[in-house]
């Protein structure tokens, strides 16, 4: 296969439809990085980072200046050797965004060496899956109104961001519940609850029938002991989305037993942390859940083949592509609200 000549990384923004709001932060423009990983055998692979400063502590100008450390450590290393490629991008544990990019950028390089995609690289086990789409945290009648149009575009798991004020909170799902009766809901606090408070608002959705699939990262990240605290209270399953970026955070959950489900982010972990997060998952009878940050579909195509590609994964929070402006689409794989197939 092909030898890497040059990496390429280029800075592109693209606003969203309306400012995004979760637990004490708000976005207009998704900053992101398109790497680009070019061959002598004439292909490109393209991968894009979404950096986080909320999470991970990116800054996007210190990113972009990775470009020429990137050529350096990469240039001259073989595609179909990507595990070696994985071992020295292992280190880039400051900036994993840039790390899932330029890793799914030598898959994607290497796929079309082969003439195939990175699904089948990645395994090929499943064809399609279904996404959820968001409500942010806005006043309780924009958020229901929010839920009730997402609820009759198709969608059937809405996702509602939660935890800056839990008694609007509890009632704008109770609303909410009530005016998309059928749909399945994946809440999501951003660490915005005490442990204390998160039992509490879970109870009064139990008490009054609300389905709720999965609640998600109720506590700050570092406290194991309160999300383990709600995963012990609360009749609905518990999910770690800050709390797991690498696969010892990961090891340490499940000694734990401080959650339900994993959610798996390449901009958290990379390719090379995310498929061994997948097998401890596996191992452990953790349930798998994949989100994004502030992908375009650039992005998001990464998400969608190794996810379907490793297979195993139940729930879907792959909507960026819906929020965000983009002049053209660009993932390859197919659109059909709310179901993403491989093309």
């Amino acid at each position: 296969m092909g030898k890497i000549t040059k990496i390429t990384l280029k800075l592109k923004k693209t606003d969203f439809k309306k400012p995004f709001h979760v637990t004490n932060s708000i976005s207009t423009v998704a900053n992101n990085i398109r790497v680009f990983t070019e061959t002598d055998s004439g292909a490109t692979g393209i991968g894009e980072a979404s950096p986080s400063f909320r999470v991970n502590g990116e800054v996007v100008d210190a990113l972009i200046s990775l470009e020429n450390f990137l050529n350096e450590l990469l240039v001259a290393e073989d595609t179909k050797s990507f595990r070696r490629c994985f071992l020295k991008t292992s280190k880039l544990i400051a900036s994993p965004s840039i790390k899932a990019a330029v890793e799914f950028s030598i898959i994607d390089a290497l796929a079309k060496e082969l003439g195939t995609t990175p699904h089948t690289i990645f395994g090929g086990a499943e064809n399609s899956l279904e996404t959820d789409k968001t409500v942010s945290i806005e006043p309780i009648d924009e958020r229901v109104s929010d839920a009730k149009e997402i609820f009759n575009e198709g969608f059937r798991i809405i996702k509602v961001k939660v935890g800056e004020n839990i008694e609007e909170d509890i009632e704008a799902m109770l609303r909410i519940a009530k005016e998309t009766k059928g749909a399945k809901y994946i809440v999501d606090a951003n660490m915005g609850y005490t442990p204390k408070d998160a039992v509490r608002f879970v109870k009064e959705m139990y008490k009054n029938g609300v389905d709720i699939a999965i609640f998600e990262q109720p506590v700050i990240y570092f406290d194991i002991e309160g999300l383990k605290f709600v995963r012990f209270n609360s009749p609905y399953p518990v999910a770690a989305d800050e709390s797991i970026k690498t696969q010892m955070d990961a090891l340490n959950l499940v000694k734990n037993e401080a959650v339900d489900f994993f959610n798996i982010k390449l901009m958290k972990s990379g390719i090379s942390s995310a498929l061994a997060i997948v097998e401890i998952a596996k191992s452990a009878n953790i349930g798998l859940m994949i989100g994004a940050m502030a992908e375009t579909s650039i992005g998001i195509n990464q998400s969608v083949h190794f996810a379907l590609g490793v297979g195993g994964f139940k729930f879907f929070d792959l909507d960026t592509i819906f929020l965000l402006n983009e002049e053209r689409f660009e993932g390859n794989f197919i659109v059909e609200k709310p179901i993403f197939k491989i093309a």
